[in-house]
Order: structure tokens, then C-alpha cells, then sequence
């Protein structure tokens, strides 16, 4: 199943995709936190739910979770990215966080600070937490995943390099475009192999797939909840290939009226134009 947030006329509302029509969930199930929560007990009645569709390009669409509790992301997790980053292959894990106000619907305008000037994207493969909980195995975390989504870590360069620590330069408003659905893990299965791809200007600039992540997704996730419990609907942006801007030479930076595309197999795409702040 795929799972919306929208808004029509300024209302927000959650929904099921079908199609190229949006088929509206009752307000009673709430946000979409609300419904991972719920999910275990309500599946049945949202796949049966029937309501008059709405067009999805009369929807706007959201990001699917607009508040999300925690959004972690791994750095160097695909060999090419490392190698073309001067970087040497991680014995452990490295984690960093992007604030949840960084949030950004698929198709909304990714904006480009007036205090930063080295903008860039990174294509990645965006796993939404179901049942929560802290300590969880390998083998068990399949089973904490709600669903998956196409992700762009949108990243300020310089502000990320300023210091040791990488939470600014990742942090920005509008950086954690997400979406542009929630495809249920049911509908996935094993996300590994599954093909990333970002292109800027029609030019694709990534090309990979999820078989090529250094720590994959269930390491991932037995790893960092050994620190903190996680909850339903946190994300977790799995890393990015290479390919990125930063490592171009000269470096090829993102700049306002550029068209970023965010592409993951079986899960959508993310498209957005680029706007210097105002």
C-alpha cells in the first residue's frame, strides 16, 4: 500500500494511493503517526476504506510523516561515496542526525540559504519506523520497518565541513525532502538491490543500488538502537552513493532554478526546483 499525506484547500489529511488518485482515509485515524501506531489493528479497514478519490495532481502532497520524531542518517555507507570523498571504509558505524523542521514535502522548492553556498544532494533509500523499541536484533528488524521512502539528504557543504560535528550543514529547513508516498514493507520485501538515482537538470549524476550499502538496513538498525529507542514513524536516511557534487572536480553545487530528481525503484520519485532563499 502507498500512504500519503495532502492537503487540498489548506486541510491536511492522510490517504491511500491508487493509482494516479488519492482515495481520502477518515479523519479518525488521525495523523500518520497515528495510523503506524494503529497499523496492526486497522490495515484491514484502511485497505477497504472507500471514499471519493481525489486527482494526485490536485493534491498537494506532504511529507508523509510532517513532524517526524527523530530523522537519523548514516554518512559513508556506499564504497564509491567513500572513495570519492577521500575517505577510508568505516569500521563503525557514523551516524548524524537532520533536524525534524528540515522536513520537506516530495515536490516542494528545496531552498537555498543565504548563509551557505556549497549546496548539495545525495539520492537515498528512506526507511519509516513501525513497532518501535530499543535493542533490537538483526533478525528482528525487518519487522520494526513500516515502510520505505525516496529521500534526499540535502546537504550545505561548507557548514558540514566547518566542524567535527555535521548536524548544521545537514539541518537546514526544506533539506529532508522525503516521499513522495510511504510504500508499506509488505509491498517491498527485502529493500536491498533495489536501484537510487539522482539526476540534476535531467543529467544523472547518481546510479546505485541499495545491494551496494556498506552497513545495510537491518545493521542499521539493530546498530543505532542500541543507543536510543526508536519510535513509530522516526526515519532513517540509509546513506547515498557516488556521485555527489561535492566530489565533482570543480565541484558542481546546486543553484537557484536547478531541477533536483530523486529516484528509488518501487518507491516513486522526489522532484524539486531550487530557490536562493529570499
Amino acid at each position: 500500500m502507498k500512504l500519503v499525506t495532502f492537503a487540498t484547500g489548506g486541510q491536511a489529511a492522510i490517504g491511500r494511493v491508487e493509482g494516479d488518485q488519492i482515495v481520502p482515509l477518515p479523519p479518525h485515524f488521525g495523523s500518520m503517526i497515528d495510523l503506524i501506531i494503529g497499523w496492526p489493528e486497522w490495515e484491514a479497514l484502511i485497505r477497504g476504506t472507500h471514499a471519493a478519490p481525489i486527482a494526485l495532481k490536485d493534491a498537494h502532497l506532504l511529507p508523509p510523516v510532517p513532524r517526524p520524531g527523530k530523522i537519523l542518517a548514516i554518512g559513508l555507507n556506499y564504497a564509491d561515496h567513500i572513495r570519492e570523498t577521500g575517505g577510508e571504509l568505516p569500521q563503525r558505524q557514523i551516524w548524524f542526525c537532520k533536524q525534524p523542521t528540515a522536513a520537506n514535502g516530495p515536490y516542494d522548492p528545496i531552498i537555498l540559504p543565504k548563509v551557505a553556498q556549497q549546496i548539495d544532494y545525495e539520492a537515498e533509500l528512506v526507511v519509516v519506523i513501525g513497532k518501535g523499541g530499543r535493542a533490537i536484533s538483526k533478525e528482528d528488524a525487518p519487522s520494526h520497518i513500516f515502510g520505505y521512502c525516496v529521500g534526499n539528504d540535502v546537504s550545505a557543504r561548507d557548514w558540514q565541513m566547518a566542524t567535527s560535528q555535521w548536524m548544521l550543514g545537514k539541518s537546514f529547513d526544506t533539506h529532508a525532502p522525503f516521499g513522495p508516498w510511504i510504500t508499506t514493507a509488505d509491498e517491498i520485501g527485502d529493500p536491498h538491490g533495489r536501484g537510487v538515482r539522482a539526476f540534476v537538470n535531467g543529467e544523472i549524476r547518481q546510479d546505485s543500488d541499495t545491494s551496494n550499502l556498506v552497513f545495510n538496513v537491518w545493521d542499521q538498525i539493530a546498530y543505532v538502537c542500541q543507543v536510543m529507542t526508536l519510535e513509530p514513524g522516526d526515519l532513517i536516511y540509509t546513506g547515498t552513493p557516488g556521485g555527489v557534487g561535492m566530489a565533482m572536480k570543480p565541484p558542481r553545487y546546486l543553484k537557484d532554478g536547478d531541477l533536483v530528481r530523486i529516484e528509488v525503484d518501487r518507491l516513486g520519485a522526489l522532484e524539486a526546483v531550487c530557490r536562493a532563499e529570499e
